[in-house]
């Protein structure tokens, strides 16, 4: 495999944002440059680091997922001297990848009809080019197919063995495999492989039938580590297209920085941990005090407070099972009286409660409190990623356990992250509106209908950890996205820039964050807390507007188990009223049903909201 930067400084070839490192593109994922297609490589083979990310709840949580000692959260790596190569040159490393190419359309033959083109070696190429039989140099593009397997490896079909299917390759004429294309759609049936020299070919579907184990056995290929880096697979290759969405899903796990009485004591100690990590006595103390960052330190925290914290690393293991991530924001949110946090320009985290009597309408029984979130900090990190079917977060906000995802490192030190600023709307639902809500026949048996739905599910994703999330979740989620869509047609975001939280938590509490953040620098618009303001109008809106469907009654009817239509994991639900961009959505628009939130033409009476009149 060609590496395209060695040990000196080059130029680079593109650039990416920080959000798109921190997923789309991560280790491992395929990309398209203007001159290239590559390989990212993993993240010991990066140049250079971000600023490091402060984060010690998310770095908690990934150690244990990771099974690892030591963990940092850093940025994306940043060319500060640009695209011209001029000052320091750090960057994401690539390897060129494939190592298979075709001819360009304008210098293809003819075949039987088709549209043949040459398919060429990336050690026969001569500065990017192929060199024909007539020494004219031709332009030559990656193929567009590679083979992958469920544990994320990934590499170059070995397309004389394809084409000839146990049977002794052709090598005495080199370079005469042609890839013919019938038709413009692109279609893996109008694609075939041949041999111009035996004359044997391959249709490219059959490479998709599982049973055929026509790309034989994974040999554990991970390329984005290094060109000799393999493992143990068992697992049959399966055919990637390059440009598809399932070559790539990121492993990713986010939390909101929020405010906590420990806080203060642990970034104090953070600073100055190598000077007192030895520390255990008063006596030890009053030797460290006398350097200047640790007395820095004591006019923060007392002597009392940095001993116990002292203790408190040493003898707690890391692999103390935390709280889930979102029973420590929802326990925070709602234990909001007036304010929380400091209300600072640079803060990771201030909201305040509004006030009853603002938003208090009888369509708004079920709701028990408002709050603005004026400021908050979500960190997102990738920890891994997978190939074919993407990991799904749970609804508790924790990575599904047990998955096989594919490493970022040989050896993980540190991950990828970015901070994302902005701000939100909390809505606050009653646990008892919920507990009555829920006891009603009619939401019952519409549970029966959605869990069904959610079985029929599991049949196709046998391996699948995804469980079923519950009646509060699919109501609280369903709103989510209802009051996305409200809101966005007045804060001045489009619907993909605003996020949802949900947090349905037995035993805890019930409610939804819609939040918008980003990386850059200029921060957001400052919408959403105005919004926030007149909730109860904005609630309004989009419950009325959400009881008609366009497709209704179609929509409305719609039963998850229908296996024609393959929808399992959603009732009412479709892009004409709940599904928004799957970037704003946390269960990527599943567990979806408007029946819930509002009554619709089917009218199935397991509707949670009341007072919003005819």
């Amino acid at each position: 495999m060609n590496e395209m930067a060695k040990n000196k400084p080059m130029k680079p070839h593109g650039e990416l944002r920080q959000s798109q490192v921190v997923g789309t593109f991560g280790p491992g994922a395929m990309l398209d440059l203007p001159n290239h297609s590559v390989l990212v490589a993993g993240l010991e083979q990066w140049q250079g680091q971000g600023i490091e990310i402060h984060e010690p709840r998310l770095v908690r949580k990934i150690q244990t997922i990771l099974n690892i000692q030591s963990l940092k959260l850093y940025g994306p790596p940043i060319n500060v001297g640009g695209l011209d190569g001029a000052g320091p040159t750090p960057g994401i490393r690539c390897y060129v990848f494939p190592e298979w190419f075709v001819t360009q359309d304008d210098m293809d033959e003819e075949h039987g009809g088709k549209r043949s083109r040459a398919m060429i070696p990336a050690d026969a190429l001569v500065s990017g080019k192929w060199i024909d039989s007539n020494r004219k140099k031709k332009s030559v593009v990656p193929v567009r197919f590679v083979r992958g397997c469920r544990k994320g490896h990934i590499g170059d079909i070995g397309w004389h063995a394809l084409v000839h299917r146990g049977k002794e390759p052709c090598e005495k004429i080199p370079y005469r495999l042609y890839m013919d294309e019938q038709g413009t759609s692109g279609d893996l049936s109008e694609v075939k492989i041949r041999c111009a020299y035996c004359k044997n070919s391959i249709d490219m579907l059959l490479t998709t039938k599982q049973d055929q184990k026509v790309l034989g056995h994974c040999d554990g290929s991970r390329p984005w580590l290094g060109t000799d880096s393999k493992e143990k697979c068992t697992e049959l290759n399966r055919l990637l297209v390059r440009t598809a969405s399932n070559t790539y899903f990121p492993q990713r796990l986010s939390v909101i920085s929020l405010p906590d009485r420990s806080d203060v004591i642990k970034k104090e100690v953070d600073i100055i941990w190598e000077f007192v990590a030895e520390v255990e006595t008063p006596d030890e103390l009053k030797f460290a005090k006398k350097g200047n960052k640790v007395k820095a330190a004591l006019e923060t925290i007392t002597e009392d407070e940095l001993l116990a914290e002292i203790t408190r690393r040493k003898t707690e293991s890391i692999f103390t099972t935390d709280k889930p991530v979102k029973s420590v924001e929802l326990e925070t949110l709602i234990a909001t009286k007036e304010e929380l946090g400091e209300d600072i320009p640079d803060g990771d985290f201030y909201a305040k409660s509004l006030p009853k009597t603002v938003w208090d309408r009888p369509w708004m029984t079920g709701i028990e409190r408002v709050v603005l979130v004026h400021r908050l900090r979500e960190v997102v990190a990738q920890i891994g990623f997978t190939r074919f079917e993407s990991i799904s977060t749970r609804t508790d906000g924790d990575l599904e356990q047990g998955v096989e995802s594919a490493p970022l490192a040989r050896e993980v030190s540190w991950v990828p992250a970015i901070e994302n600023r902005g701000e939100g709307v909390f809505l606050q639902f009653s646990r008892n509106e919920i507990e009555k809500w829920m006891a009603k026949d009619a939401v019952k048996a519409r549970y029966r209908s959605l869990d069904g739905g959610y079985k029929a599910w599991m049949e196709d994703h046998k391996t699948s950890k995804r469980q079923f999330p519950g009646m509060p979740f699919h109501l609280l989620h369903s709103f989510a996205h209802m009051l996305i869509s409200s809101v966005a047609l007045e804060c001045g975001y489009p619907s993909s820039s605003i996020r949802e939280r949900v947090y349905a938590i037995d035993g805890l509490g019930y409610g939804v964050l819609i939040y918008t953040g980003t990386s850059d620098a200029e921060g957001t618009l400052g919408g959403l807390v105005q919004v926030g303001r007149n909730i109860h109008e904005h609630v309004k809106t989009a419950l009325e507007t959400s009881k008609l469907c366009s497709n209704d009654p179609v929509c409305a009817e719609h039963e998850p188990n229908t296996p024609h239509e393959s929808r399992f994991l959603q009732g009412a639900a479709c892009h004409g009223c709940l599904l928004i961009a799957e970037t704003c959505c946390e269960q990527q628009n599943d567990f979806l049903d408007r029946a819930l939130v509002v009554p619709t033409v089917d009218n199935l009476g397991a509707e949670f909201f009341q007072g919003l009149g005819g």
